[in-house]
């Protein structure tokens, strides 16, 4: 079997002396998505942040590419591909959409991403370009902190919650646009507390419970009984 693309082997993470992470192990294989699921202070954003370089991290913790990445800043975990969609978005209110678009860009990584190519993917966001990102609704600003996450180019997109607070109607049209993503050759880990959708768009899901892995398996093979004892820890 060829070496998955991210390893997380054993990863503890710590908010000050508050542990939230209990020796936490997941994997994701390139081409893949993969989901992790959970109730709410379960460790699911606190894996995402320790991955993506804004938590401390033994290095041998986070495998990318088979070489070690946990600790590093998150600026160098960017630069080696890996980009993170916030959970609440964290766009920057005084700029417009394009402009923050191009905070993306910053790190010029080679790929099939440029604004135009985002445009394509999200059209309205071409028609709110020079709007103030905070003047769009919740389903837009996702978009352009999709956008804004795919302009670096990254081998692995992790993304957090980016169905929270939104209508059906747009979550599913968020959703829709995940192929596109994956065909450009970018693995995706999808943090979300929709179970459903999670199952409708993974290959394998990890369940957290209270910062360590209830249940892993193939999504297909997971049964609605497992899940529920896993995620509410009976």
């Amino acid at each position: 079997m060829p070496e998955p693309l991210l390893k997380v082997n054993m990863l503890d993470a710590y908010y000050g002396d508050f542990q939230a992470l209990f020796g936490v192990s997941v994997d994701i294989a390139a081409g893949e998505v993969v989901a992790i699921i959970g109730a709410n202070g379960a460790g699911k954003s606190t894996l995402l942040k320790s991955i993506a370089g804004l938590m401390a991290a033994r290095p041998e913790a986070i495998l990318f590419d088979n070489e070690p990445i946990g600790g590093l800043p998150a600026f160098a975990v960017a630069a080696r591909g890996i980009a993170l969609v916030p959970e609440g978005r964290g766009l920057f209110p005084s700029l417009s959409v394009e402009e923050n678009l191009e905070i993306g860009g910053q790190l010029r990584r080679p790929g099939p991403w440029t604004i135009a190519r985002v445009y394509e993917l999200f059209p309205v966001l071409a028609e709110r370009r020079h709007a103030a990102s905070t003047s769009l609704s919740g389903g837009q600003q996702q978009m352009v902190a999709i956008g804004r996450a795919l302009m670096a180019n990254p081998r692995l997109l992790l993304c957090d919650e980016i169905s929270l607070g939104l209508a059906p109607i747009v979550v599913r049209d968020i959703y829709a646009c995940l192929p596109a993503i994956l065909a450009e050759g970018t693995s995706l880990v999808i943090v979300e507390q929709d179970i459903v959708q999670a199952l409708k768009v993974a290959q394998r899901v990890y369940c957290l419970q209270e910062g360590r892995v209830a249940l892993a398996g193939a999504a297909a093979g997971l049964t609605r009984e497992a899940i529920t004892s896993a995620y509410f820890g009976i």
